[in-house]
């Protein structure tokens, strides 16, 4: 049945309040008992990662809002500072349910499979072994800084572990100093191995917060310790760059890279044990208001805790292991370059990761680095990571004397520092590096190979829907297509020649781009779906993406829905749209899944009048896709592989009845009943 909502509301859901709509989505995975132990503790971890950047991005946009304009009303029916206490309202409540599961669930159930970690209960055997580990790892690392005229209060690094003492006594020097700060360095690992012989248990493991909170007092010798207590401030981590003033984006960014760490505080974590009179001494050095402080009674960063996933040897307790499969026929011709180069001119091929392995797309580079037929190698590189065998690819592709051409997108945020390294290794070896277009964040994602044939240029190339990175590639769900069309190989290189060098747009036949065609594409096939619908034909809209937000995108929906379009939507994360509601939405269905792999794919339905048309992109539906960045939308010409992306994307998905979350008219997600046989989309296609 449609959902009736009052009349006056909003025709948008919030943004961020959607946002983490879907972290709870994701610590609901962490409260199944029906999810592997150590996975649960992955997916609690998760969600402590997204609330950091959630604060340091969100939130400090938000800050800076209420700084401005407090009281503007936006599009979503809320104020700056409407939305900032709503917000608050719901972190304070989620963390309470991170800690309680971690504290009530997690860590006793870990203890009765023979995973302990220590608090400060220690027998007499652990706690000569912690002294020691103390004594000579940690005590020479660290520094206490006695508060006091001579030693004011530390510049402290985002998100870096400190100490607050309170003391009582006098030191050497007569000072009376009653607070002392200890921050705790990071080359300190934070989750310490305890050898089983001393832990009595296979995997026992101490904190460093736990080895610093009980041998804190050898850091004052003479003084007595009130009490110690963890504290970890967040801050703004967004980088301004003046697109108008700078030369060098690279010197830019690189300067401002330095200053990201030490950005305005936005969130105030502490000891749940600690005095209040510490906790206002702490915010009042931070300009941090008690609505801003969190207490938590457990590690002030649970991320940290991931170490336990991945270093702890019980695979009975991951969820079970995994192998992409490789699809023919690059099972046959990986090694064989000019038989790699033939099965891509004779089709199009499509992967589906993690369900089908990245190798093809790095066997397709490594062809092109070792094939002397080809010429030149043009790609995107937005994500790669700091250890990546495809740009090892393509250095030995320049160093062989080929002509690379790599658009390093340096502002993809927290990987900037890693884009500016290989951009600087590329260059040594004569690539040529753009940096793409000011302003315009090159996110779309492609590989041209250039390649030498009866006297002729044949080209190749590869578009995906997710970033060059191998080891993403197997926890995000994305599609690749590896094609030799030519006219969709003409429209890369046109878009390539756009990018580095100047001149005036040269219109695509096939793909469309963002800024300039995307978003009106989209709007128009939206628009063509409801005409046929008020002809009294068939219309079918199906969309799946990480989020959709774009306001005019949104209301064409709307439109579309009140002609008669149905429309299914598979939207992971943000959504602003309103489903089901009677009289706006009522033939508009949106479903979240939250599994084992992160649903990354952005794949896009049209039923044209029979012709079906589907898209996949590098873009969301968001402002910021659409207007801001370089984006790629390109369209399944083969008829196979369309079913293909159909079932895989849609059908299935529609079906879910494990991981599926539907979204409500009011913002909220509830979670899809199971009726009839079980239905794992992910599950089904890790079978085949």
């Amino acid at each position: 049945m449609p959902q009736v909502l009052p009349p006056d509301t909003p025709l948008l859901i919030n943004r961020e309040l959607s946002l983490l709509k879907f972290n709870e989505r994701v610590l609901f995975m962490a409260e199944q008992a029906s999810t592997p132990l150590l996975e649960r503790l992955r997916y609690l971890c998760i969600v402590n990662s997204n609330l950091d950047e959630f604060f340091e991005i969100r939130i400090a946009s938000l800050k800076e809002q209420l700084a401005r304009q407090p009281h503007v009303l936006g599009s979503d029916g809320f104020t700056p500072a409407q939305v900032f206490e709503l917000l608050q309202l719901s972190i304070h409540d989620l963390v309470e349910r991170q800690y309680g599961l971690l504290n009530g669930v997690l860590l006793p159930a870990l203890q009765a499979e023979g995973i302990v970690l220590y608090d400060d209960v220690l027998n007499e055997e652990q706690l000569a072994w912690a002294a020691s580990v103390f004594a000579t790892e940690i005590m020479p690392m660290l520094t206490p800084i006695g508060l006091d005229p001579a030693h004011p209060f530390p510049r402290v690094y985002n998100k870096s572990l400190s100490f607050i003492a309170s003391l009582s006594g006098e030191d050497a020097f007569g000072r009376r100093s009653s607070i002392a700060i200890v921050q705790a360095p990071r080359a300190l690992p934070r989750v310490m191995p305890m050898p089983p012989e001393v832990s009595g248990v296979p995997h026992g493991y101490i904190l460093l917060t736990t080895l610093i909170k009980r041998f804190v007092g050898e850091l004052f010798p003479g003084m007595e310790v009130r009490g110690c207590y963890q504290w970890r401030v967040t801050r703004n981590s967004d980088l301004y760059v003046d697109e108008e003033e700078i030369t060098n984006l690279r010197q830019a960014l690189q300067g401002e890279l330095s200053q990201r760490n030490f950005g305005a505080a936005v969130r105030l974590e502490v000891d749940a044990h600690i005095s209040e009179s510490l906790v206002q001494y702490l915010q009042k050095e931070f300009s941090l208001a008690p609505q801003d402080t969190y207490r938590v009674d457990g590690p002030a960063n649970l991320s940290r805790l991931m170490h336990l996933c991945n270093v702890t040897d019980r695979p009975d307790l991951l969820f079970p292991a995994y192998v992409p499969r490789l699809p023919a026929p690059f099972d046959e011709v990986s090694d064989d370059p000019a038989a790699l180069f033939a099965a891509i001119a004779e089709k199009d091929h499509l992967l589906h990761h993690p369900y089908q392995s990245f190798d093809p797309v790095l066997s397709f580079l490594t062809a092109a680095a070792a094939d002397p037929n080809v010429v030149a190698i043009k790609q995107t590189i937005y994500r790669t990571g700091e250890d990546s065998k495809l740009m090892s690819l393509l250095l030995a592709a320049a160093r062989a004397g080929k002509e690379v051409t790599v658009i390093v997108e340096l502002m993809a945020r927290f990987d900037e520092q890693t884009n500016i390294n290989w951009a600087a290794q590329l260059e040594e070896v004569g690539a040529h590096v753009s940096y793409g277009v000011v302003g315009h964040k090159t996110h779309a994602k492609m590989a041209l190979v250039l390649r030498r044939e009866k006297g002729k240029i044949r080209r190749y190339g590869h578009l995906g829907t997710g970033n060059y990175h191998p080891r993403t590639a197997r926890l995000y769900t994305d599609f690749g297509l590896l094609t030799a069309h030519r006219v969709m190989c003409e429209d890369m290189d046109k878009v390539f020649s756009l990018l580095t060098g100047l001149g005036a747009r040269r219109p695509l036949k096939l793909l469309l781009q963002s800024p300039f065609t995307l978003h009106d594409g989209m709007v128009a096939m939206i628009r063509a779906e409801a005409e046929h619908a008020r002809a009294g034909k068939k219309a079918r809209i199906m969309a799946k993406m990480n989020s959709l937000l774009e306001p005019t995108v949104i209301h064409e929906l709307y439109i579309a829905s009140r002609a008669g379009v149905r429309i299914d939507l598979v939207v992971r994360g943000a959504c602003a749209l309103r489903p089901g509601v009677q009289g706006l939405s009522s033939n508009i269905r949106v479903r979240s899944i939250v599994g084992r792999f992160l649903e990354h794919s952005r794949v896009f339905y049209f039923y044209a009048d029979g012709e079906e048309k589907v898209y996949l992109s590098s873009a969301d539906w968001m402002d910021r896709n659409f207007f801001r960045r370089v984006e790629l939308g390109f369209p399944v010409l083969d008829p196979v592989l369309k079913k293909r992306v159909i079932r895989e994307s849609f059908l299935i998905a529609l079906r879910d009845n494990q991981l599926a979350w539907r979204g409500l008219g009011d913002g909220n997600y509830v979670k899809v009943k199971a009726r009839g046989a079980p239905c794992n989309m992910q599950k089904m296609l890790m079978q085949g």
